[in-house]
């Protein structure tokens, strides 16, 4: 049996701890969907068909990943996906409390889809997309922490704002 899974996010902007996470996942479920949620209310960096472009360039080498967007509820989504789990990363205890509380309700939304829980590797442990941003918008570099094609496009947002 092919496990489907979903790694559901904004991803605004991808971070290597989101290709760390996506590395991993695709070698434990048959076949990932890297899932990235339309949600305007974040204000994001990126529009959304820019996000997609920039997960596909890092995840061409891994033929089991494919990126998708969504709107509405996540497990409404991995329904019509097929997708039997979910990958979620958990970076430190405050984002523990935070994906658990997720996980119950999605459990209880769609109790036929499981919530696994993956460390991304230390080296990325502390890393956000909302830190990415904000220390590049501050002159800090950010590179090794993004992938190269990410870092490009961040460089060259972050000077035109």
């Amino acid at each position: 049996m092919t496990v489907k899974a979903l790694f559901p996010g904004t991803f605004d902007p991808p971070t290597n701890g989101h290709v760390d996470l996506i590395q991993r996942g695709s070698k434990l479920f048959g076949q990932l969907t890297v899932a990235i949620l339309k949600n305007s209310a974040k204000n994001p960096l990126f529009s959304v068909e820019e996000r997609v472009e920039m997960l596909k360039e890092v995840t061409s080498s891994l033929p089991n990943v494919s990126v998708a967007t969504f709107d509405g509820l996540m497990v409404d989504f991995a329904r019509q996906q097929g997708a039997s789990a979910v990958l979620r990363g958990i970076r430190a205890i405050s984002d523990y409390e935070y994906e658990f509380q997720m996980a119950l309700m999605n459990r209880r939304l769609a109790p036929e889809i499981e919530t696994v829980f993956l460390q991304p590797a230390g080296r990325y442990s502390f890393i956000s997309s909302r830190m990415l941003k904000e220390v590049c918008s501050f002159g800090g570099d950010v590179t090794g922490l993004v992938p190269p094609n990410v870092l490009k496009r961040l460089r060259g947002r972050i000077a035109k704002n």
